[in-house]
């Protein structure tokens, strides 16, 4: 893998809009608190972890194409941004390529369920308006629209794993020559109609919604870079979710004791094998399925980027598809040999 570099995070979580308040909840180390919210046809509510409403309207919202967009496309949008800095403006006058790749796994679900719901209750007055938001790519196309980005977009959908196959896509990119730089969004949408269908599987799950971005540069040298990606091994027959794991991990190569594993979950299937300190993301901010899984990307960066570790090892077991991991190193990464 030639020489590529992480440039900026952005997060969106149920800690808040932001990086500051996303590394707040990591430091504490507690599971954020829940919230309740109404299933129709029950007397009971559903536990969830909701992002809150931002302290301040974000300007982008006044874009033409922002100002009905779904909570998922306003959270893509966020972390972009976050992630691109003041970049944003070189993608705005052309003076920067960006490839634009967005990954989910259950998609923008409240436009669709209002969408259908009116549907239902009387077809002839169900609104056109929001049925662009029912589609997947809404919130990449979206995104290339408010930068005014022509280049390459791409909207990746899947399990967790597929998160770290968007940011693989951006290495070809980059690699490729179509693009100077790719921001990499995760992102999943809070709706009650997903936590529901979470619960049919494990009722201690608490469902979460939001976005992590990564923004990445080949030969640019910044103090984070991206040393690889393993291949994605997925759950087949004769090969079980355990199986694929240790395959994963095996493509790590040799894992240093000091390195830190930035996980879903504090115990897996690869804990006793590798007993290095582990970061469990989903138990801190809920389960978000790809945005879990760029929350653990975003968070191993920015271990790396404030020195709290000098590598780090990014493990995404899927939740139905595939395991997948990654090795991102801090501060000497940039050097010449390092």
């Amino acid at each position: 893998m030639s020489r590529l570099f992480i440039h900026g995070c952005g997060v969106v979580s149920p800690a808040g809009w932001g990086l500051n308040p996303f590394l707040n909840a990591l430091d504490a180390g507690m599971p954020l608190p829940v919230q309740k919210v109404a299933r129709p046809g029950w007397t009971t509510d559903l536990t969830v972890r909701m992002v809150p409403d931002p302290a301040v309207r974000p300007a982008f919202l006044a874009h033409p194409r922002l100002r009905r967009s779904s909570r998922m496309t306003q959270h893509v949008v966020a972390a972009a941004l976050e992630a691109l800095g003041d970049e944003s403006q070189a993608v705005m006058e052309g003076r920067l390529r960006l490839g634009v790749i967005v990954c989910m796994m259950a998609g923008g679900v409240s436009y669709s369920r209002r969408f259908y719901q009116e549907v239902l209750d009387q077809p002839g007055t169900a609104s056109p308006l929001i049925f662009p938001e029912t589609v997947f790519n809404a919130s990449a196309s979206h995104l290339s629209a408010y930068l005014q980005s022509e280049l390459a977009n791409a909207t990746l959908v899947g399990d967790e794993g597929t998160f770290l196959q968007g940011v693989a896509l951006a290495v070809d990119w980059l690699e490729w020559g179509q693009a100077d730089a790719c921001v990499v969004i995760g992102t999943e949408e809070m709706d009650w109609i997903v936590a529901d269908a979470v619960r049919l599987f494990n009722r201690r799950t608490v469902y979460a919604g939001g976005a992590g971005a990564l923004l990445l540069k080949k030969d640019v040298p910044s103090a984070i870079c991206l040393r690889n990606i393993t291949d994605s091994w997925s759950y087949l027959t004769g090969q079980n979710r355990e199986t694929a794991a240790l395959k994963m991990a095996g493509q790590w190569g040799d894992v240093a004791a000091d390195e830190v594993i930035y996980a879903g979950e504090s115990q897996t299937v690869l804990s006793t094998r590798y007993p290095n300190s582990r970061k469990a993301i989903k138990s801190i901010l809920g389960e978000a399925f790809v945005a879990s899984a760029a929350w653990q990307c975003v968070a191993a960066c920015l271990a790396l980027g404030r020195g709290d570790c000098a590598s780090a090892l990014v493990e995404i077991l899927g939740t139905n598809q595939q395991a997948i991991g990654a090795r991102f190193a801090g501060r000497r990464c940039g050097e010449p040999g390092q």
